[in-house]
């Protein structure tokens, strides 16, 4: 790797070592399981509709869904959910 590019890279390693950049990227990972969530529930990245405006309105619904589950997962005090247990896991829990 050509000397410039591996400073760089130093550069950027070091720089996710301080307490800011966490921080920062706390919020994008909360940003990013955000979407995750809205996508696995609503199917947001297909449409049903075919007109522009019905396709907004159901953008709209669907970018609403995962705050109405919030708060009925605080109203009833049910769990939000933990990570998610890949095909292996569960085998392996299984036996």
């Amino acid at each position: 790797m050509p000397r410039e590019r591996h400073e760089a890279l130093e550069a950027v390693r070091q720089a996710q070592d301080t307490d800011e950049w966490n921080d920062r990227y706390a919020i994008r990972a909360g940003v990013e399981s955000t979407i995750s969530q809205a996508v696995r529930v609503t199917g947001l990245r297909r449409t049903r509709y075919r007109d522009l405006s019905t396709t907004r309105l159901g953008h709209v619904l669907a970018a609403t869904a995962p705050n109405l589950i919030r708060i009925d997962r605080w109203l009833t005090g049910a769990p939000l959910g933990g990570t998610r247990t890949s095909h292996l896991e569960a085998l392996m829990l299984a036996a």
